[in-house]
């Protein structure tokens, strides 16, 4: 009689080739960032980049200005509804802050763009990729840092075509800002 040897057993999948564990891992791992990035951009195509959080909206900057606009010749009526559909409500965006005509560490006005790289090298941001921020002299002490990095910003969005005195829209998103903060 042959004597038993005693060796672990591995599960075995459907097809009777075992289970590796770490292989598994592995896989997870380098499929992870980009079940990420379908998960974003998935959303992104459900939502339109506005997603209602209650109290407050979730708005996806970017999205936000990714429409055709011809500021010599178009108004409000050119943005998309869903963006107009914003004025006056809490919104809170990310990007990055700019502030060309502010001196010092308290900035009580700021640009909001995306990308402040894409500005540099591609041009100055178009009017609907920019939302111009104003802290009201109540909130003192809300934004009185530039921060270098990204920032959360949330208040309230005002969805309207200011035009100068040559007729060319200068402003169609501003905010009053409540809070500024690093992401």
């Amino acid at each position: 009689m042959e004597a038993a040897t005693l060796s672990p057993k591995r599960p075995a999948a459907a097809g009777g080739a075992p289970i590796n564990l770490r292989l598994v891992l592995l896989l997870a791992l380098v499929a992870a960032p980009f079940l990420y990035f379908a998960f974003v951009m998935i959303r992104d195509a459900v939502t339109g980049g506005v997603i209602n959080h209650g109290n407050y909206t979730e708005v996806d900057l970017k999205s936000m200005g990714n429409f055709y606009f011809n500021d010599s010749r178009d108004g409000v009526e050119a943005v998309p509804e869903r963006f107009r559909n914003l004025d006056g409500k809490r919104v809170q965006l990310e990007g990055e802050m700019f502030a060309p005509n502010e001196a010092g560490d308290d900035v009580r006005r700021f640009e909001l763009v995306y990308n402040i790289q894409k500005c540099c090298f591609g041009g100055p941001p178009r009017v609907q990729e920019r939302v111009f921020a104003r802290v009201p002299d109540k909130m003192q002490g809300v934004a009185n840092y530039m921060y270098r990095n990204p920032v959360r910003v949330t208040g309230k969005l005002h969805v309207k075509a200011i035009k100068s005195d040559a007729g060319t829209v200068v402003a169609l998103y501003t905010m009053d800002v409540e809070t500024v903060e690093p992401v």
